[in-house]
C-alpha cells in the first residue's frame, strides 16, 4: 500500500514539474513576443479626414514613433460618425497591438448621445496614454461688454437667455464646454450650433453670435486683428499660445477645465506588455523639443500620461458628459 501511495505521489510530482515547465515556456514566450514588439508595420486609425486637428498630431506622432520602432507607422483616416467609425474599426481588430486608435474627446461624448454604438469605449478599448491636450479659448466679440469672465459671468446672469454662445456643432467637444460653462456659472445661454469650429469662429467675428469656445490657433489672426477677445482659456493650464490670457479656473470659475484632448488606445485585449511599450515609446517622443514646438505651432500641448491617468480621465468624462447633455435636454439618437 506504501508502494502504491509514493508512486502516486511521484506521479503527482512529475504532473506538476511539467505544468509548472509547460508555464514557464507560456511565460517566456510571452515575454519574448513583447520584446520583440513590433516585428511589422503598426496602423494608426483616425476618425476625422487628413488635415484636421485629430490628423495632424496623428501624424507628428507616427513619423516619431516610425524612427523609434524601426517600424513604419501608417496613419488611416476612416472618417463618419464623428469618430465612431474609427473606433468601431479598432475595437474589433485583433488585439496584437498592430492597430491603434487615435482617440479623441469625442470618444466620450458619443456613448452618451448615441444608443446604437456597436461597442463599448470602457469594455472593448485600453487607455494607452494620452498625447496632446487642446485648450480652447473662451473668445467673445468686441460688442461684449465684458473683458473678463468675472464679468462675463455677470453680464449673462442679468441678461438671463439673451447671450449666444456658438459651437462647432450640437453635441461637439465645444458645444458641452460651453455648457459646462452656463452650467457651473449659473447663468443660461443661447447655444447657437454651426457646421464647424471655423464657421463658429467666424460668426462670432461677424457679430452673429456673442461668443464661443474655440481652438486657439484657428483664432489667433482674429485676436490679432481684434476682431474677437480673449476672455480665457479652458485647461487649469495656460495656453503657450496665449501666454497672458488668464485660465477660466484661475479668473472666475474654479474647477472649470475642458479640452479637446488626443490620445492612443487599443483593442482591450492587447499584453499588457504591448500596452506598456508603446507607452514608453510615446513618452519618449512626446515630451522631445521638437515635438512640443511642433505641436504648440498647432495650439496643442503635448501631454503623456500612463494608461491608468488616460483610464480615470476617460471615466471621469463619460460621467461629466453624461450629467451635461442631461442638463441641457440633449437626446440620444
Amino acid at each position: 500500500m506504501q508502494n502504491i501511495e509514493r508512486r502516486m505521489c511521484g506521479a503527482a510530482q512529475r504532473i506538476l514539474a511539467v505544468a509548472v515547465v509547460m508555464l514557464a515556456n507560456v511565460a517566456m514566450g510571452a515575454d519574448a513576443k513583447a520584446q520583440s514588439y513590433p516585428a511589422k508595420p503598426i496602423r494608426l486609425v483616425v476618425g476625422f479626414a487628413a488635415g484636421g486637428a485629430a490628423d495632424v498630431p496623428a501624424r507628428l506622432l507616427a513619423q516619431k514613433l516610425s524612427e523609434v520602432f524601426a517600424q513604419q507607422v501608417i496613419v488611416e483616416n476612416r472618417t463618419g460618425a464623428s469618430g465612431a467609425i474609427a473606433t468601431e474599426r479598432v475595437a474589433t481588430s485583433p488585439p496584437d497591438g498592430y492597430t491603434l486608435l487615435m482617440g479623441t474627446a469625442a470618444e466620450t461624448i458619443q456613448p452618451v448621445i448615441r444608443a446604437n454604438l456597436s461597442y463599448d469605449l470602457e469594455r472593448d478599448l485600453a487607455p494607452v496614454s494620452l498625447v496632446v491636450v487642446g485648450p480652447y479659448v473662451l473668445a467673445a466679440h468686441p460688442s461684449v461688454p465684458a473683458i473678463s469672465i468675472k464679468e462675463l459671468i455677470a453680464l449673462a446672469r442679468s441678461q438671463s437667455g439673451k447671450l449666444s454662445l456658438g459651437s462647432a456643432g450640437i453635441g461637439s467637444t465645444t458645444h458641452l464646454a460651453g455648457a459646462l460653462f452656463g452650467l457651473m456659472a449659473n447663468a443660461k445661454l443661447v447655444h447657437i450650433p454651426y457646421k464647424g469650429g471655423a464657421e463658429s469662429a467666424v460668426g462670432t467675428a461677424a457679430g452673429q453670435v456673442d461668443m464661443n469656445f474655440a481652438g486657439i490657433s484657428g483664432v489667433l489672426p482674429m485676436l490679432g486683428a481684434g476682431k474677437i477677445r480673449a476672455l480665457g482659456v479652458s485647461t487649469l493650464k495656460r495656453a503657450s499660445l496665449l501666454p497672458t490670457v488668464p485660465t477660466i479656473n484661475e479668473a472666475g470659475l474654479p474647477g472649470y477645465d475642458r479640452s479637446g484632448w488626443y490620445g492612443i488606445l487599443v483593442p482591450a485585449q492587447v499584453s499588457r506588455d504591448v500596452i506598456q511599450r508603446l507607452n514608453a515609446a510615446i513618452a519618449k517622443v512626446i515630451n522631445t523639443p521638437d515635438m512640443g514646438a511642433a505641436l504648440s505651432k498647432q495650439g496643442i500641448e503635448p501631454q503623456s500620461s500612463t494608461p491608468e491617468q488616460f483610464a480615470a480621465l476617460i471615466k471621469s468624462e463619460l460621467s461629466q458628459n453624461g450629467k451635461l447633455v442631461k442638463s441641457i435636454g440633449l437626446k440620444e439618437e
